[in-house]
C-alpha cells in the first residue's frame, strides 16, 4: 500500500524524472517485496521455467539496474532493454507523456540507454530467476542488421533470452524491418550468429512486433519466424495510431501504450495465434492492466504476459493483484494451469 501511494506521489514530477526517482530507489531497496505465488501461476514458456506468467515489459529497466528488485515485487521474469551497442541519449525531452485521462502513456524516448557494456556487466553478475534482453539498433547505425547481430553475441550466455526488438516507433526506418524481404535477412544472419556461438548459451529468441501491421503481415512474419528457428512472438510493441483520446497530450507524437492499445493487441494476439497454429510461443503485451485483461489474452494464444505502463497508474502493487485474480479466473474456469487455458478462446488452424 505505502509503494503504491509513493508511486501517485510521483505523478507530480514529469514523468521521465518520475522514472528515474523510481529506478533509484529500487536500487537502494526500497521496493515492495511479494510473497510466494498461487502454484496455478506457474508455467513453463519456451523451456523457461516461471514462477507466474506476468512478466515486466522492457522500457522500465532500460540498462539493467534493477530486475532484481522487480522479480522481488512479484514478477515472473524481467526483460531489460532496449539496449543498443553504443550508449546514445535518444530524442530531446520532453519525450514522456502521461495519458491520465486515457489511462495511457505516449513515448518518443528513442532508444536512449548507456550501451552494452554497462548492460553486459550487470547481467553477468545477476543472481536466479529469468532475465531477457531487449536488443535494438542505434539510431546512426550503418548496418541496423549488424547491430543486432552484436547484441546478441555481447550478452551470449548472460540473459535467459532474447527479443530481438525492431517494432519501436521512435527510430526512423526501424520497423522497415517488419517487412518479409529485410526480416528474412536479419533473421537469417541472427540464426547464423547463434550457431556460430557457443551452444551452452543458446536461450530462446522472440521477435517483438508492432500492432500496426497490414493484410498478409501477421502470416508473413510467422512464417520467417519459424524458418529461421526463433522461440515465438511477442505482441505487441506500441502503436502509431490514435484511438479516441481525451487527454491535452494526445496530439503527440511517439508510440502510445495502456488502455487504447488494449483492443487492437488482443485483436493481433488472435491473428498471430491462428496464423502460427500452435508452432510458435506468443507473449502478449499492450494494455494488460487488470487480471481480465491478462486471462483474455492468454485465451487468446498468449503463454505468458507482459506489461509496463499499467504500473504508471496502478502502482506497483498492481502485479499483485492481477496475479490473484488471474488465478481465481483460471480457478473459476476450471483450468488447473495457464498453460491449459492458452488459446482457449481461438481454434488452431490446421
Amino acid at each position: 500500500m505505502i509503494h503504491d501511494l509513493a508511486a501517485r506521489a510521483l505523478h507530480v514530477l514529469d514523468p521521465e524524472d518520475a522514472h528515474g526517482v523510481t529506478i533509484k530507489g529500487l536500487a537502494m531497496g526500497l521496493g515492495p517485496r511479494a510473497g510466494r505465488d498461487d502454484p496455478i501461476l506457474a508455467t513453463t514458456v519456451a523451456g523457461l521455467s516461471l514462477p507466474n506468467c506476468v512478466g515486466l515489459a522492457p522500457g522500465f529497466d532500460k540498462n539493467a539496474q534493477v530486475f532484481g528488485p522487480m522479480l522481488a515485487a512479484g514478477f515472473g521474469f524481467v526483460e531489460c532493454g532496449t539496449v543498443t551497442p553504443l550508449a546514445q541519449a535518444g530524442n530531446p525531452r520532453p519525450r514522456l507523456f502521461r495519458l491520465t485521462e486515457d489511462q495511457a502513456v505516449i513515448n518518443r524516448m528513442g532508444f536512449n540507454n548507456e550501451g552494452l557494456e554497462p548492460f553486459a556487466a550487470r547481467l553477468a553478475r545477476r543472481g536466479p530467476g529469468v532475465i531477457g534482453a531487449n536488443i535494438g539498433a542505434n539510431k546512426d547505425a550503418q548496418d541496423r542488421i549488424g547491430d543486432y547481430v552484436t547484441g546478441l553475441a555481447r550478452l551470449w550466455g548472460l540473459a535467459s533470452y532474447f527479443t530481438i526488438n525492431i517494432s519501436s516507433p521512435n527510430t526512423p526506418g526501424l520497423r522497415a524491418l517488419q517487412t518479409k524481404a529485410a526480416l528474412e535477412e536479419l533473421l537469417g544472419r541472427l540464426a547464423e550468429t547463434r550457431d556460430r556461438l557457443p551452444a551452452e548459451g543458446r536461450v530462446p529468441m522472440f521477435l517483438k512486433v508492432a500492432p500496426d501491421l497490414e493484410a498478409g503481415e501477421v502470416e508473413a512474419i510467422v512464417e520467417t519466424v519459424i524458418a529461421n528457428g526463433l522461440a515465438g512472438v511477442i505482441v505487441s510493441n506500441t502503436t502509431i495510431g490514435r484511438p479516441d483520446l481525451r487527454s491535452p497530450h494526445a496530439g503527440e507524437t511517439g508510440g502510445l501504450s495502456g488502455a487504447p492499445l488494449k483492443a487492437l493487441a488482443q485483436q493481433m494476439m488472435g491473428e498471430f495465434h491462428a496464423a502460427a497454429a500452435g508452432r510458435l510461443v506468443l507473449i502478449g503485451a499492450g494494455g494488460i492492466a487488470s487480471g481480465a485483461d491478462a486471462y483474455a489474452r492468454i485465451r487468446a494464444g498468449a503463454a505468458a504476459v507482459q506489461l509496463y505502463s499499467a504500473l504508471v497508474f496502478g502502482g506497483p502493487g498492481l502485479v499483485q493483484r492481477i496475479k490473484a485474480d488471474l488465478a481465481r479466473r483460471l480457478r473459476a474456469d476450471g483450468f488447473a494451469s495457464v498453460a491449459a487455458a492458452v488459446g482457449a478462446d481461438g481454434q488452431i488452424r490446421a
